[in-house]
């Protein structure tokens, strides 16, 4: 029975593998989506806070308070350039302007007004207004320290402020590990992985089955000395297999063109993937037994495996999304793959936090591979 199931099983894999079409959907098109997608969204893995570049052009005798702005804006997360000569700062994405003999000003009450100019409105241009904003504060906070301490307003009156003990300090400890939300290829590589498994599954894997059923492939099989146990076990074998093929690729791939970190629990993302291959195989082979036409197989896979992989959080990390979307993702097969794959590589958190996903992944998988047992027909 066994040599039996192995026997179409790779078979369907050597016709599978002789076609460009699937070679093209199983190799090409996940590693170019990857390169796309993970370029397009931010390239690394996951990231820590980035440095944004602000030009300050001090235009002329900035004096000591344009330096102390300065350092309060690089504490702000700024990477402060002065580009010279100063026209060549409107190259930059965002610029402050500092009006002339600036330090003089304030020194002597007269209103001083810091131009910050962005290319950009929205939230972005409203942080980087509040960060500014609070750099500049904090000198004019520190100044009125130092009149009210008597001394001379100066580099070194603010050298020696800075070196006074404060009286009020915030604590600050980590309340649990912080999970940086996935970007760039560390979302794309596993996301265009879990979705072009499926689309394989649901459009090549069908198509394959309702072609042999009109050419009567099928029928001879019921004529051969098989069970029809050993030819669906075969049909799906043959999937399984094709799919770990992809999905090997795609974990190599990952690794060696874009750097994608898989964690230390390398075994239990295979297992999570192949569970997944398992479910893709036996939803396959429902919708070829199900569907009428090539076209009707194609466009219901193409539909099918778009709309879980939305759903499931392959296009974007699903914890972006609004709360009732991330609701839904988990009652998802794509979201359960997914969940656990940044359980895994992205936020390291150990074996136990995919095993639920994992066990869901299996006992749904089972159940459409005996639904598709029973729908299975040679005719």
């Amino acid at each position: 029975m066994g040599r039996n199931i192995w026997f179409i099983a790779r078979k369907d894999v050597q016709y599978f593998l002789r076609e460009k079409e699937v070679l093209l959907w199983l190799f090409i098109m996940p590693a170019l989506f990857m390169y796309f997608i993970g370029t397009v969204s931010g390239g690394g893995g996951v990231r820590g806070p980035q440095k944004d570049h602000l030009a300050v052009n001090t235009l002329t005798n900035g004096g000591f308070l344009a330096a102390e702005l300065i350092r309060r804006l690089e504490e702000n997360d700024y990477l402060v350039d002065q580009p010279q000569p100063p026209e060549s700062a409107t190259n930059y994405f965002r610029r402050l302007v500092l009006p002339e003999n600036f330090t003089a000003s304030v020194l002597q009450t007269t209103q001083a007004v810091l131009r910050l100019q962005h290319k950009e409105g929205g939230l972005a241009q409203d942080y980087d207004r509040f960060r500014v904003a609070r750099a500049a504060y904090t000198v004019l906070a520190d100044l009125l320290a130092c009149v009210r301490a008597g001394d001379q307003p100066g580099p070194a009156a603010f050298a020696r402020l800075r070196q006074m003990p404060r009286s009020v300090t915030v604590d600050v400890q980590p309340a649990g590990k912080r999970h940086e939300t996935p970007s760039g290829f560390q979302q794309a590589v596993p996301g265009i992985m879990v979705m072009f498994s499926l689309i394989a599954m649901l459009t090549s894997g069908s198509v394959s089955l309702i072609v042999e059923r009109r050419q009567g492939l099928l029928k001879r099989l019921a004529s051969a000395p098989l069970s029809r146990g050993e030819v669906f076990l075969g049909k799906w074998l043959g999937r399984l297999t094709l799919g770990l093929i992809q999905i090997v690729f795609a974990l190599v791939a990952g690794r060696v063109l874009f750097h994608m970190d898989w964690g230390p629990d390398l075994p239990l993302v295979l297992l999570v993937m192949l569970g997944w291959a398992g479910f893709c195989s036996s939803f396959g082979i429902l919708l070829g037994s199900l569907a009428r036409t090539e076209g009707q197989a194609i466009g219901l896979g193409v539909l099918a495996g778009n709309l879980f992989a939305a759903l499931g959080g392959c296009w974007w990390p699903v914890e972006i999304a609004p709360a009732w979307m991330q609701t839904l993702a988990k009652a998802t097969p794509a979201g359960w793959t997914m969940h656990a794959l940044h359980q895994l590589a992205s936020f390291q958190a150990g074996p136990a936090a995919a095993l639920n996903d994992l066990l869901l992944l299996v006992l749904l998988g089972a159940v459409v591979a005996g639904i598709a047992a029973r729908q299975f027909k040679f005719d």
